[in-house]
């Protein structure tokens, strides 16, 4: 009975550590999906679009970014995008906050698009707080960053900088924190012990005090609800949170005329307060 038990236990293990290693080892492939192009092939998509590279058109480039269609700009908006993809794919956020009067930069991870650099939160938030550093000196103010399902993660981490002063932030399908999601979705797996990246949003926010916008995707395949409602809870910042309903994690809605654009905006703004 030992010697059977011993090699069930073999088998057993045999089993499930090859899935367990491969999770562990190649974990970056399973989180970030990269479109990865040349400088030039970047600049010739970009030229029939209301955008630029900034702050310069070389290799040095942090991300895509679009001026508003008339007027002063009302402050900056960055977007820090999802895992997959890259910059190029989120015009439509240029779209819809150029005529609410916001200059928008869509920032680029390194390794995306034209850029070089190291996948992983160690590189994509630094990168994200230094990319946020340069537009404060270049541009005078209010600072918001927006974060879509993984540009979550780094738009909290930007921001629990306090230095940076961010004004507002917007989060669209964001989770608590990536070990919790990782066990949630391969339950079968010590996954949150195996996940190197934490991309902590509630540890995150903690002490920020800024007004924070949520907006969940009712019908989300890839984030569970429950990891969303449980991020709204943990944060004591003023916040507000929004529904898309019967929307999935890329289903929600994007078009420029959804009146949840002013209404975020309009939340996340500074409030002037008059005699």
């Amino acid at each position: 009975m030992a010697t059977h038990t011993a090699t069930l236990f073999i088998i057993l293990l045999s089993f499930f550590a090859g899935p367990i290693l491969g999770a562990y080892l190649f974990q970056n492939s399973l989180l970030y999906y990269a479109d990865i192009y040349s400088l030039e092939a970047l600049q010739n998509r970009i030229k029939n679009y209301r955008v630029s590279l900034w702050p310069a058109a070389n290799e040095n480039y942090r991300g895509l970014i679009a001026e508003p269609l008339s007027g002063e700009a009302r402050g900056t908006i960055v977007v820090f995008h999802g895992n997959a993809g890259s910059a190029m794919d989120r015009l439509y956020y240029v779209t819809a906050l150029g005529p609410l009067g916001y200059r928008v930069l869509l920032a680029e991870y390194p390794t995306y698009g034209a850029r070089n650099g190291a996948l992983g939160e160690k590189s994509l938030v630094p990168d994200a707080v230094a990319t946020v550093k340069a537009l404060k000196q270049q541009f005078n103010g209010p600072l918001y960053v927006w974060g879509e399902s993984l540009g979550c993660g780094v738009a909290t981490g930007v921001a629990s900088e306090n230095s940076l002063a961010i004004d507002g932030v917007v989060l669209i399908t964001p989770w608590n924190n990536l070990p919790d999601l990782a066990q949630s979705i391969y339950w079968f797996l010590p996954a949150k012990w195996l996940v190197k990246d934490r991309y902590d949003n509630a540890a995150n926010l903690k002490h920020y005090q800024k007004p924070v916008a949520v907006l969940m995707a009712d019908s989300d395949e890839i984030i569970p609800k429950k990891q969303t409602l449980a991020f709204y809870e943990s944060i004591s910042t003023p916040k507000h949170f929004w529904v898309f309903k019967n929307a999935g994690h890329n289903t929600w809605p994007v078009y420029p005329g959804e009146p949840w654009w002013q209404e975020v905006t309009a939340f996340t703004s500074p409030k002037v307060i008059s005699d």
